[in-house]
């Protein structure tokens, strides 16, 4: 039976024949693949006519690929495919080193915050000082979008005075309530007077 022109029967033959640096057909190893092609930037765009976004966002409207680059040499920036698909393409003029840098950071962002719960610790006869000290711990771990237990230990007969470790966790509370919000009112769970704070969105 006869082989069709560019039939896989064909390269068969071919590669028979000796010549082996014809890939066969829908064989698209070795060649580059289209979701991998770089950026084109400057000389490296070659279609004309484009459609061109200015420095500060403005519409340019469709131009020749050449009237685009000069308008990008004079302001010292460098013309940037940005939208290759569309036709005519799009670009834009900008600091093409700047746009790469920034789109790295953006790569290399931290993972989206994971709240923890984070516990300060007092007893009813901690220092003023101290307590305010214990304050702006808490204040630093709402910040960073952490809850916080606050705990009022008790002792022996620090058991029977239970109004003041009430006194001094109501105080925390409200140095922290332009931060804060309060997700259990203060209560006793044992030996220990126990509130919780949640910051505020």
């Amino acid at each position: 039976m006869p082989c069709r022109r560019g039939s896989a029967a064909e390269w068969f033959l071919t590669i028979a024949k000796g010549d082996r640096g014809i890939p066969p057909p829908g064989d698209r190893r070795g060649l580059p693949d289209r979701g991998e092609q770089k950026q084109r930037v400057n000389e490296q765009i070659r279609i004309s006519p484009i459609r061109l976004i200015g420095a500060n966002g403005e519409q340019l409207g469709v131009v020749p690929t050449s009237q685009a680059l000069d308008l990008a040499r004079e302001a010292n920036l460098d013309l940037v495919e940005v939208a290759a698909q569309e036709r005519p393409p799009v670009c834009k003029i900008m600091d093409f080193g700047k746009f790469r840098y920034q789109q790295s950071r953006k790569g290399t962002k931290t993972k989206t915050h994971q709240q923890k719960l984070k516990e300060i610790r007092v007893r009813p006869k901690t220092g003023e000082h101290d307590i305010d000290t214990k304050i702006n711990q808490a204040r630093k771990f709402l910040e960073h979008k952490d809850k916080v237990q606050l705990n009022v230990l008790f002792r022996g007969r620090e058991l029977q005075h239970i109004e003041e470790g009430q006194r001094i966790i109501l105080y925390m509370i409200e140095k922290l309530t332009d931060i804060a919000k309060i997700e259990q009112q203060p209560r006793m769970e044992g030996k220990r007077m126990v509130a919780m704070l949640a910051p505020k969105a």
